[in-house]
């Protein structure tokens, strides 16, 4: 029996994720600290953005919105498990398919410990604003900031392991809650102005706002500012992860992922546009500038301490909600590569009554605490995101390139595209996206490099690259292996897993 074939009889994942539980994995992993934090740090880290934060927003969504097309166009012709890697593999080349999956899937699994972990200092600041400040106090001390997010952690991979019925009963409730209590944020912005809130910060600290009405615009930090926000649109792709789980998978594959662009998108602007209704802008970009600053703190100085705790708390959900999302994605990429024979066909196996790939689920769930580990003894976060957002560009560039190449690498899964199916459409977007994503990746890169950091190894690029080198060695060993075991590697890059 070859490799392939011994994979085949233990895998059979049960299609039960509805349209609801698809696009609330979308909004999950898509809205998280981006929403509370990015749209005003990044008053800081592109100085000179000034006004300019929403038109570059969005900019920002051009690529994904292009990146959307291509996974939903794709995803009607190969609805299974791993997604984006089968995409690329099927559809493109094996190798690009797995090393950049690769990435991603490292970047993702890290970022997961990162979320859980500056969690709870937002569930402390919800302690503190109710008063209780010995469980504030606690929750500061390192080693139970660890336990706690490793609890947050482990919680989900035992939510995931239940099923979709357990995942979507999570998922769907946290996400609705979420956007009513960040509606709090959308409301109060655009209830208040800019003159309520300079009495407000004088009342209460004696500051005097002056707020600057104009801001020369700058295009080389306009685009500085559209490649950092693209991150904000990472983590619709996790429904195509979500593939071999989708109940009607054609149909409701592009769907979900073409919903969740919208409302996620629609929901930044707004968001974004509200708090900068009421908060000069200039106001924002000297607070970025002395410490790390929120939507819920800027708001707090006008609202009254238990709305501040509503919009912490909406904040806190935001964050929470990116695990569950995040460990399906990551733990199906390893399934899938487990399905193709490149890692052990033992993380195939399927929970006998809960019908998930359990063990690629609680393996991701260990890379997650390495994570937070890493989190609390390194103390850099944004590492693990900057390599997030380089796989995560690199995988949105592959998905158009795929939209290009797979008539002629795989003319049968090509004819099995039942969206968009003029030729002269697929190509427009997959050129267009290709070069989009490819000027941003370039603009990210080359920023990346240009920071200045203690150490080499504290550039995302770098590291990236080290991933990739290593995803590269592991797939030449296991594709020379299939090889030498009699496994027609061609036949098997050619047809989708079986269910």
């Amino acid at each position: 029996m070859s490799a392939n074939s011994k994979q085949m009889s233990n895998s059979s994942l049960s299609r039960q994720l509805g349209l609801m539980g698809l696009i609330a994995t979308g909004v999950c992993s898509m809205l998280g600290a981006s929403i509370n934090v990015v749209p005003f740090m990044i008053q800081r880290h592109v100085p000179g953005i000034g006004p300019y934060v929403l038109p570059a927003f969005v900019f920002a969504a051009i690529p994904a919105i292009l990146a959307a097309l291509a996974y939903s166009m794709l995803a009607t012709a190969m609805p299974r498990a791993g997604g984006s890697y089968i995409y690329a593999s099927r559809g493109l080349n094996p190798y690009l398919g797995f090393v950049a999956s690769f990435s991603q899937w490292f970047g993702l699994s890290i970022v997961i410990g990162v979320v859980a972990y500056v969690t709870i200092p937002f569930l402390r600041d919800i302690a503190l604003a109710l008063q209780w400040e010995e469980l504030a106090l606690a929750m500061n001390t390192g080693w139970i900031r660890v336990i706690l997010a490793l609890i947050l952690v482990w919680v989900f991979v035992w939510v995931n392991i239940k099923g979709a019925k357990s995942y979507e009963k999570t998922v769907i409730p946290l996400m609705i809650l979420m956007f009513l209590m960040g509606g709090v944020v959308i409301i109060a912005g655009f209830n208040f102005t800019p003159i309520d809130f300079a009495q407000s910060v004088f009342e209460k600290t004696g500051q005097e706002i002056i707020p600057f009405e104009t801001q020369t615009f700058n295009l080389a930090t306009f685009l500085s500012a559209g490649a950092l926000l693209f991150a904000s649109f990472i983590g619709f792709d996790s429904i195509a992860q979500a593939g071999g789980e989708a109940k009607e998978p054609t149909k409701k594959l592009p769907l979900a992922i073409g919903l969740t662009i919208l409302v996620v998108g629609g929901y930044y602007m707004l968001f974004t546009a509200a708090v900068y209704h009421t908060v000069p802008w200039s106001f924002v970009a000297e607070e970025a500038m002395k410490g790390d600053i929120t939507a819920p703190g800027l708001l707090a100085y006008l609202l009254p301490s238990w709305l501040t705790v509503v919009i912490v708390g909406g904040a806190a959900i935001a964050l929470i909600n990116d695990l569950p999302a995040m460990l399906l994605s990551v733990s199906r990429l390893m399934f899938a590569w487990a399905e193709d024979g490149i890692f052990p066909s033992r993380i195939t196996k399927i929970h006998p009554k809960f019908q998930t790939p359990y063990l690629a689920i609680i393996l991701s769930g260990f890379m997650a605490s390495v994570g937070i580990l890493g989190s609390h003894f390194a103390g850099n976060f944004f590492l693990g995101i900057d390599i997030m957002v380089t796989s995560m560009m690199v995988n949105f560039l592959l998905m158009c390139l795929t939209l290009l190449t797979v008539e002629k690498v795989n003319p049968l899964l090509a004819n099995e595209i039942n969206i968009f199916k003029s030729r002269i459409i697929r190509r427009l977007i997959g050129y267009s996206g290709t070069l989009v994503l490819l000027f941003f990746l370039l603009i990210h890169t080359f920023k990346d490099l240009q920071s200045e950091t203690d150490a080499w190894y504290f550039h995302s690029t770098p590291i990236w690259l080290i991933v990739m080198a290593l995803a590269s060695l592991l797939f030449y060993s296991k594709f020379r292996a299939m090889k030498k075991n009699g496994v027609d590697t061609d036949k098997l890059f050619q047809q989708l897993p079986s269910e």
